[in-house]
């Protein structure tokens, strides 16, 4: 006799859409312009915007961690939300460069915003974290596990960056992304994800 899978309150629900309700972004102060590089490496402005048409970059400070500047735009996306951090349900950090190996450093940003209530989670899949911070905030919400998400990508690169190579040195710079994640009783939403 074949077993029946258990249902459960929010199986029984049918998928939800998911909206973007609120975002924000920091960046830091300090500008290394692509003439700041030159006098650091073998380049030139002009090799390095044809190349990558990246003509700035934004260098945390040093006692600036990846959560400072995540918390940052979180606090921005929230505002713009219109809601509370206890209504947070669950942050996600996309990052290459959390604060420390653990705890994770959503947990950092739960504790600076105080959203009391959320779950976290770091996110380790460097160019494409944030992404996939969408795509599983996305599932959360869909499935009936989560209402609303807090997904972040932040990185703090230039202090992994090795400054003598100048094929590498030249992309990287530090700052953050955040967006708000929730159920919309409407049509408008997420349509679909691949990744």
């Amino acid at each position: 006799m074949k077993r029946q899978p258990r249902s459960s309150p929010r199986s029984a629900n049918p998928r939800r859409t998911v909206s973007i309700i609120g975002t924000g972004s920091y960046v830091p102060k300090k500008i290394l312009t692509n003439k700041d590089l030159s006098r650091m490496v073998d380049t030139s402005d002009e090799w390095i915007t044809t190349r990558t048409g990246i003509k700035e970059r934004r260098i945390a400070a040093k006692d600036e961690q990846t959560s400072d500047m995540a918390t940052k735009a979180a606090l921005k996306a929230i505002e713009q939300a219109k809601i509370s951090a206890s209504e947070i349900d669950l942050i996600l950090v996309a990052t290459a460069t959390p604060d420390m190996l653990f705890p994770a450093t959503a947990c950092f940003v739960q504790k600076k915003i105080g959203a009391t209530k959320a779950a976290c989670l770091d996110i380790s899949a460097a160019c494409a974290g944030f992404l996939f911070g969408l795509e599983i905030a996305q599932q959360f919400i869909t499935s009936h596990a989560h209402d609303t998400v807090l997904v972040i990508g932040a990185e703090k690169l230039t202090s992994i960056t090795n400054w003598t190579d100048r094929n590498t040195c030249v992309l990287f710079g530090d700052g953050a992304g955040a967006a708000i994640l929730r159920h919309r009783g409407s049509a408008h939403g997420v349509i679909s994800t691949h990744i």
